[in-house]
């Protein structure tokens, strides 16, 4: 086994509850850590062995880019996707933050971490 990590992708969207969040955005990060057998594409050196993160990448940019009340039910989407596009992933875990959040005090940022495991 193994991990692959795709970390700090930036993203502009808009997702929130207030109506000023779905109209003006905000920006956000994304993290992603994948489990998966790494040992195939260690030996073959062929992409088609491994976990695409390009692939990973692409889902992230596109389920952002689908506004959505809840950052909860970005993640969810993010990690359905990606168990349904990528058969080798075993276990992910994404993290979804909203950076400088407008709750009424100096935050960096607010994070939504979900976690998802291939059922057998």
């Amino acid at each position: 086994m193994g991990l692959i990590k795709v970390e700090n992708i930036r993203v502009f969207a808009y997702h929130g509850c207030l109506k000023e969040e779905t109209k003006i955005g905000s920006d956000y990060r994304v993290d992603l850590q994948v489990k998966a057998n790494l040992q195939p594409s260690a030996k073959t050196d062929t992409l088609s062995d491994t976990v695409d993160y390009v692939l990973l990448n692409r889902i992230i940019k596109e389920e952002m880019a689908i506004p959505s009340h809840l950052l909860e039910t970005v993640c969810k989407r993010i990690l359905k996707r990606i168990f349904i596009e990528e058969s080798k992933v075993e276990k992910a875990t994404v993290w979804v933050s909203k950076l400088n959040p407008p709750i009424g005090g100096d935050v960096e940022k607010v994070t939504i971490k979900m976690t998802k495991k291939r059922k057998k």
